[in-house]
């Protein structure tokens, strides 16, 4: 099967990458949520055709690793029959949506996503793998910090606006033409040659001097962006976070018999609807202050064949001289497939060493260079605390 043996964009299940320790199958949860099956069929194919590790990742996504060739069919036939397949690899690459996880039954969020998904599942927009949509019309906006291009929110006002990732305001809209809005502000980006430049992303193309039509203009204002949330207990159910965002087969399969459900998060933690008290496990993270949850981490080497080196060793040692205020992230590569925005502080590994790169992502320039992994480890406290 040497079509699926490519690598150069997003993963996803009908369209694996290749990796270095095996293909990476990403499947993308319609309207953010897996129910307790689909979850614990996910933990057995990972274990049967996998190697049993299962990434969280920053766009509410699950991948299986390890997946060799030979597997890979009957991988994709166990996940058709728990309904996590779309009809084409188009569909799959396009169907890009990050949801809020708070939401309630009777809100608008899950109509939203179901029509979202269906709109997008019935045109050819040609989008950037990366382009994503957000839905994020609870009362609170939580999903500002992730990655997306085209935005539903909550306006101060409590209607519905639709807004362009880069743009300070949206267009208010009815909640019957939020959809189409959407749809039609990807549009006008391919016509107008974001899908051409340089980023490929919507705040891109509106700083490099792109100006929105008129019809898609607005002047209404999201509400106040929330902080992050934290691993505990939640009206609907528990959030858990995942260490560096990997779990094995066997921890998912223990909170796939617990939870009634599973809400992803683009913060490599899950909401597990139903229960009621918070889980352990080894690779669970669910102390609010556990300083893991401020470290970000790729693969790194030998798991990615792109990576210089070994990140999430590196990370598990720098984990506790990252302060209390702070965000570490480590990359194997500059591509910084882990964390597209800023951290306080950014390590990117190279042939030379790493890179020490303050208040930036992994494309800014550092303040040091060629570093090893002892030297930062000797001088973590100095190196951590000067952000």
């Amino acid at each position: 099967m040497s079509a699926i043996a490519i690598k150069g964009w997003c993963p996803g299940a009908l369209r694996p990458m290749q990796s270095g320790d095996g293909l990476v199958v990403r499947i993308r949860p319609r309207g953010g949520r897996l129910d307790a099956a689909q979850a614990a069929g996910i933990a057995e194919l990972a274990a049967r055709y996998g190697n049993g590790l299962i990434d969280l990742t920053s766009r509410a996504n699950l991948q299986i690793r390890g997946v060799d060739d030979e597997g890979y069919p009957a991988l994709i036939g166990g996940l058709a029959e728990f309904g996590l397949l779309d009809p084409d690899s188009e569909t799959e690459a396009q169907r890009n949506i990050l949801v809020t996880p708070f939401w309630s039954a009777g809100d608008d969020t899950r109509p939203l996503a179901a029509e979202l998904e269906r709109t997008l599942a019935g045109v050819s927009l040609d989008l950037p793998t990366k382009f994503g949509f957000a839905i994020d019309d609870g009362s609170e906006r939580v999903l500002a910090g992730a990655s997306a291009d085209v935005r539903i929110e909550r306006g101060r006002n409590g209607g519905l606006l639709v807004r362009a990732d880069g743009a300070q305001f949206g267009l208010s809209v009815a909640r019957s033409e939020a959809v189409q809005i959407a749809l039609s502000l990807a549009e006008w980006f391919v016509v107008s040659g974001g899908a051409r430049g340089e980023k490929r992303r919507m705040a891109a193309h509106l700083a490099g001097g792109a100006s929105l039509p008129q019809s898609l203009r607005g002047d209404a204002e999201p509400i106040t962006q929330s902080a992050d949330p934290v691993p505990g207990l939640y009206p609907t159910g528990a959030m858990v976070g995942v260490a560096f965002g990997q779990l094995t087969q066997q921890t998912l399969g223990h909170l796939a018999g617990c939870a009634q459900a599973f809400r992803m998060t683009p913060w490599r933690m899950v909401l597990a609807e139903g229960m009621h008290e918070m889980p352990f496990g080894t690779d669970l993270v669910t102390d609010p202050n556990d300083p893991v949850l401020r470290v970000i981490a790729c693969s790194g080497a030998p798991r990615c064949r792109e990576a210089h080196a070994d990140t999430r060793a590196l990370a598990s040692v720098l984990t506790s001289s990252v302060p209390a205020d702070a965000r570490l992230h480590v990359s194997g590569c500059a591509k910084g497939c882990a964390q597209s925005g800023s951290a306080d502080v950014t390590l990117v590994a190279s042939c030379e060493g790493f890179d020490l790169i303050r208040h930036g992502t992994t494309r800014d320039a550092p303040v040091l260079r060629g570093l090893t992994a002892s030297y930062l480890v000797a001088n973590s406290a100095v190196l951590m605390g000067g952000h």
